[in-house]
């Protein structure tokens, strides 16, 4: 399983994203890109400190940016076993 295959399969799930910065962000997946590029609905944005709160209807989380991604424990479950991604590797005779 990839793990693009894996974000794809939890659309629609809450997650938490943290960021390398300290900043967390909690949301409802709506996408993401090749590059893990990530966006989320229904955020709540808390500060590294811990010490502020922002509420947002959308947000943008670039990939390179992210530190680790936490999901439900079932959005393993969603993901399809052939999700028809994989690539033929040639064998030089």
């Amino acid at each position: 399983m990839l793990p693009l295959s894996l974000l794809r399969a939890a659309a629609g799930q809450p997650m938490l994203v943290e960021l390398k910065g300290g900043d967390t962000y909690n949301g409802r997946l709506v996408n993401c890109d090749a590059w893990m590029n990530i966006n989320l609905r229904d955020v709540i944005c808390t500060s590294k400190d811990g010490d502020k709160f922002w509420k947002m209807k959308e947000c943008y989380v670039r990939g390179s940016s992210v530190k680790y991604i936490r999901l439900p424990e079932d959005a393993i479950d969603r993901v399809p076993e052939d999700d028809g991604r994989r690539v033929a590797v040639r064998v030089p005779e």
